[in-house]
């Protein structure tokens, strides 16, 4: 292909957004003659929307360098600028901070009135923020977002308003912050925003609907960024943290395996090229679905690499070893993320349901009364309708530990109420578990059978062992005496197998080696006289040894 041609092509494929045919055209024709600045932004801009992150640094500062060679300040500190952002992503902290520094440099040594004194406060609001000053931070934002406005710099306006909106909240102030969010979105929406700074936009907005619980939006906006990432060719970044949002918000809606299929994937998108951050979050999704399956080693592993891609692991870990039944060292990790969190609203809200959860099995209902409040205040702070039903559920446990039955039904019945209206199958499940034992103690066995026959069709719908295991534990059905010559050990190992797990997942359960449960499966088989776990699987439930 001539030179002329690639060049003409490779631009006609960025305005299309078609990355890796813009990236290998201009890519092309730069080989055959040296690109121009403006084409080696392009070219740098490719590269890093498909994930090329040592090609981008480079094409940026060789712009940045074509840029000051024509005189034109403003371009080369916007290509500093970009520069320095994507470096910091990739967590080269102290290359990206200088180039930072060179661009101010630049705008100071020419006396440069531009847009671009308004991005380089962003690093800097960013930090004010992430060190909790809000209050400092949404100032700064403000002075980006004023100087975004004199100049009409879409970008910019839609950056700033998205910093100050998660200052706001950070500051407590969520309704102005939720507007500030929508106005956000709006220049992002209808304004002519590069996909840089639209991804940058994008993803903040979604953690930050996270942040503060509030499903419906996060559950908008993915759907609209899944669309986004769907109409450029082999976008890399952003596309990965959309399919763990979307793998989260599945997982509420009780769509367990097709949201493993998106976080699954999310790990194998992020994992080339190494280095991204998103990847430990990912990773971390992963865990918490294997945990609420019971394959306990297998999401130990996906925590481990979450923790080892700098993503923080509890509360998951914790639950794990409450679910593994380590009682001590769920209540020790789980009390120090809490004491941890108590300058971080937005991290104590993510930990307090789990805090409250381990208080109750470890048997201090003081603490997970305490936090239960704080669950209640957050909730009517932030109007979250996720956190009122972690709060009410919260609540009705703590009544029933409290052993007034009576006052928990009512609390559990509104938390189901809420978890159903906000079609979380899986919390309403284990708001039904409470509603068993609350009836139960009011002599009410029909309408705690009731509950523990829903909660368990949902919970085997899912596959969530841990959970059928606490049903079986809480069934009022008399137990049958072991058939076809079991022992207790066999039957215990026949249970689990029968709710899907590996041998693995079995001895982890049982604290025994796999080699042992291999041995009590050759026994069971024979006994039964059957040749496969699914037949064995059957057999466990026509026995009723579920």
């Amino acid at each position: 292909m001539h030179a002329t041609d690639a060049l003409v092509q490779g631009r006609e494929s960025f305005g299309r957004r078609a990355w890796r045919d813009a990236f290998e055209e201009l890519s092309a024709a730069d080989e055959r003659a040296p690109l121009d600045a403006d084409d080696l932004e392009r070219l740098a801009m490719a590269a890093y929307l498909l994930g090329r992150d040592e090609p981008a640094v480079a094409c940026f500062e060789r712009a940045h360098r074509a840029f000051l060679d024509r005189g034109a300040v403003e371009r080369a500190v916007r290509c500093a600028f970009w520069l320095g952002y994507s470096l910091m992503q990739r967590g080269r902290h102290a290359e990206g901070g200088g180039w930072f520094g060179r661009a101010k440099r630049l705008l100071d040594e020419h006396a440069v009135d531009a847009v671009e004194r308004g991005y380089l406060l962003l690093p800097a609001a960013k930090r004010t923020l992430d060190s909790g000053d809000p209050g400092a931070a949404v100032e700064m934002f403000d002075e980006a977002a004023r100087i975004a406005d004199r100049f009409g710099d879409p970008e910019l306006i839609a950056w700033s308003r998205m910093g100050r909106a998660r200052a706001l909240i950070a500051c407590g102030d969520v309704g102005q912050g939720l507007a500030m969010l929508d106005e956000a979105m709006l220049a992002v929406t209808t304004a002519d925003v590069s996909p840089m700074a639209a991804g940058v936009v994008y993803c903040a907005l979604i953690i930050t609907c996270r942040d503060i619980f509030d499903w419906r939006r996060a559950q908008e906006w993915t759907a609209v960024l899944s669309r986004w990432c769907a109409t450029q060719q082999d976008l890399k970044p952003y596309h990965g943290q959309c399919l763990v949002h979307r793998s989260e918000i599945m997982q509420m809606h009780g769509e367990w395996p097709d949201a493993m299929a998106e976080a699954r994937q999310a790990c194998a998108h992020l994992a080339d090229p190494p280095g991204d951050p998103v990847l430990g979050m990912a990773q971390y999704q992963v865990g918490e679905l294997l945990r609420l399956r019971g394959e306990f080693s297998r999401a130990e592993q996906a925590y481990r690499d979450a923790g080892d891609a700098g993503h923080a692991v509890h509360p998951g870990l914790a639950l794990l070893r409450l679910a593994q039944g380590r009682i001590d060292e769920a209540e020790a990790a789980i009390r120090r993320i809490v004491a941890e969190s108590e300058d971080d609203r937005v991290k104590r809200c993510r930990v307090l349901a789990a805090f409250v959860e381990i208080m109750l099995a470890a048997g201090d209902v003081d603490a997970a009364r305490t936090a239960t409040d704080e669950l209640a205040e957050f909730a009517a702070d932030l109007d979250a309708p996720y956190l009122r039903a972690v709060a009410v559920s919260a609540r009705g446990a703590i009544l029933l530990a409290d052993g007034d039955s009576q006052a928990a039904c009512v609390a559990l019945r509104r938390a189901w109420s809420s978890w159903q209206e906000l079609d979380a199958p899986y919390e309403a499940a284990r708001v039904r578990l409470l509603m068993t034992q609350a009836c139960r103690r009011l002599d009410d066995h029909d309408t705690a059978n009731m509950e523990l026959d829903a909660a368990r069709r949902v919970f085997e719908q899912l596959g969530a062992t841990p959970a059928l295991v606490q049903a079986a534990e809480l069934s009022g059905r008399p137990k049958p005496s072991a058939p076809g010559g079991l022992t207790p050990r066999e039957v215990d190992v026949l249970r689990l197998v029968a709710t899907g797990v590996s041998n693995r997942e079995v001895a982890t359960r049982l604290v025994i080696s796999e080699r042992t449960v291999a041995r009590h499966m050759s026994n069971i088989f024979t006994k039964l006289g059957v040749a496969s776990r699914a037949a064995a699987t059957a057999y466990a439930y026509q026995h009723e040894l579920m």
